[in-house]
């Protein structure tokens, strides 16, 4: 197999946010042409896929400013410095949600858009314990909403989630549920 490795030979900083950083790089392609890249950098983030004891989902609904309507998704948030990603699931589970989980179990990670940023979701499934009151951030405003697994599951094969996080850990929970893994 052949080398397909690029080189940063420049990188210049474009965009400076409170959560993206945008880049403009120069690299060296593996033939040894030179091509352009523009990069989003992106702290990451971590989706909670947390059942109830009667096998429903907890979801979020809230309105995603880049599509301009209301998104319903799995609890999610990006990751804050200085905790791993599994604490930043559970602390994003009890903030949007109020819950608290136990049994949490790696879903694994994906990268939401390979093209043009680095961010990487961290997945994972838990049990919830207990339910209390919502603490969303003060620009956060959700609904919160229980689905039972089997609807969840058709409703990603029927297009009726567009979030991406969300459908690969609903599928690969149902998965791991089907063959008694958890």
């Amino acid at each position: 197999m052949s080398n397909l490795d690029e080189k940063t030979l420049n990188s210049t900083e474009i965009f400076s946010g409170k959560v993206l950083h945008l880049l403009h790089d120069e690299v060296e392609l593996p033939d040894g042409n030179r091509a352009m890249r523009e990069i989003i950098t992106h702290p990451g983030g971590v989706c909670i896929a947390a059942l109830t004891d009667d096998d429903e989902l907890v979801f979020v609904e809230q309105f995603r400013y880049p599509y301009k309507e209301v998104v319903l998704e799995l609890p999610a948030g990006k990751l804050e410095k200085g905790s791993t990603p599994l604490e930043n699931g559970k602390r994003e589970l009890k903030e949007e949600t109020g819950c608290t989980g136990y049994n949490y179990i790696s879903l694994g990670q994906l990268y939401p858009s390979t093209g043009y940023t680095n961010e990487i979701i961290h997945l994972y499934a838990c049990r919830i314990k207990s339910q209390g009151e919502q603490s969303p951030d003060e620009d956060e405003f959700l609904n919160v909403l229980k689905i039972p697994m089997k609807k969840a599951v058709e409703m990603v094969l029927n297009n009726q989630l567009a979030d991406a996080k969300t459908q690969v850990a609903i599928l690969k929970l149902d998965a791991l549920l089907r063959l008694k893994k958890i």
